[in-house]
């Protein structure tokens, strides 16, 4: 009778989840969610889907705060998790009891910005390097020198993403020190060295896929999945890991504490922890996601892609940074305050 009682009830939820309806809305990072995947949600559950853009961990994270956005869903990079918790901003919505857990990557279960994945699931991961226009500059690309110290040929021709974390932890490499380090001296010197290069900058702008596809742009801190996009629309783009370090990172969804639609965010974690959504996800935006089983649902070229394998010689220079201590935050947002203006 039991059995019975829990197969009956384990239909019932399926014709729950099948027959959901109304709306969800997912708050993203700009040109990263597949219209082909929200079309397939929307169509297999009767929900209306609306994304917004954002452009920034810190642009999202004072929307989220500042209340009455109206989110479901939120993407944060891994470092930006724990903080989203400490906040109390996220829901514990009972992932590892979902349908699709079991098709989480090892690597990605039980990870130290979410342990046990009680908050979040993967979306995509990779790295944060350098893209260059060989047509302007044909020298080494595997430096943050292409952003900290602009050779020649790419002065006033650079562009910096505005994503604090990745900037100011490689600007600290690059200067010698680590990421989230606490140590002044380094922090000083890292921020003279962007203070410094700045002027030899030409923007701070997130949208570099179409801008560096049509040559207006001629290098750009980037991340590898858009580069790779670039680089198919215009094949004298590369991408170059910064031998003094560049960033590895995970964003993950989430569920918002304050979600008015959460039964229908709940489907849609579970919905991108299946292979062939994750792959879908991964086809549009390039970037490698955590759920085994999509490599099969992925295009070849993104097996040999090298904006996707790391040469062997910088494997070791990547770094995949934690939530930064307070101490540190703070000193990442004065020096960053100090760079916008």
């Amino acid at each position: 009778m039991k059995k019975l009682l829990t197969s009956v009830a384990a239909l019932a939820t399926v014709a729950s989840m099948a027959s959901a309806e109304g709306e969800l809305n997912i708050f993203n990072w700009g040109n990263y969610t597949n219209p082909d995947l929200i079309k397939k949600f929307e169509e297999t559950y009767d929900v209306k889907v609306t994304v917004t853009d954002f452009d920034s961990n810190t642009t999202a994270l004072t929307k989220i705060e500042a209340g009455g956005h109206g989110f479901d869903i939120v993407v944060p990079t891994h470092s930006y998790i724990p903080i989203y918790v400490e906040k109390g901003l996220l829901m514990k919505p009972g992932i590892p009891e979902m349908e699709n857990y079991h098709n989480l990557a090892p690597q990605w279960v039980d990870v130290d910005w979410d342990p046990k994945r009680e908050y979040s699931v993967p979306w995509q991961w990779g790295t944060t390097g350098v893209a260059v226009n060989t047509k302007a500059y044909s020298g080494d690309v595997n430096t943050a020198a292409i952003f900290m110290d602009p050779p020649a040929e790419l002065v006033g021709k650079v562009n910096v993403v505005p994503e604090m974390q990745d900037v100011i932890s490689m600007a600290l490499m690059y200067v010698g020190g680590t990421p989230c380090t606490t140590d002044k001296t380094m922090l000083k010197a890292a921020r003279d060295a962007l203070v410094a290069a700045k002027p030899k900058w030409m923007s701070m702008d997130y949208g570099m896929t179409e801008k560096m596809s049509n040559g207006d742009v001629m290098a750009s801190v980037n991340w590898n999945g858009s580069t790779f996009r670039i680089r198919n629309n215009n094949p004298d783009v590369v991408y170059g890991y910064p031998k003094e370090g560049y960033i590895v990172w995970m964003d993950n969804a989430a569920i918002l504490n304050d979600a008015k639609n959460a039964d229908n965010a709940k489907l849609f974690i579970n919905f991108i922890m299946d292979p062939e959504n994750a792959a879908m996800i991964s086809s549009f935006a390039r970037y490698a996601n955590g759920i085994t089983g999509s490599e099969a649902f992925m295009p070849d070229d993104m097996k040999t892609a090298p904006e996707i394998v790391v040469p062997a010689d910088l494997v070791a220079a990547g770094k995949f940074t934690g939530a930064c201590p307070k101490e540190a935050q703070d000193m990442y947002t004065a020096i960053w305050t100090e760079l916008q203006k």
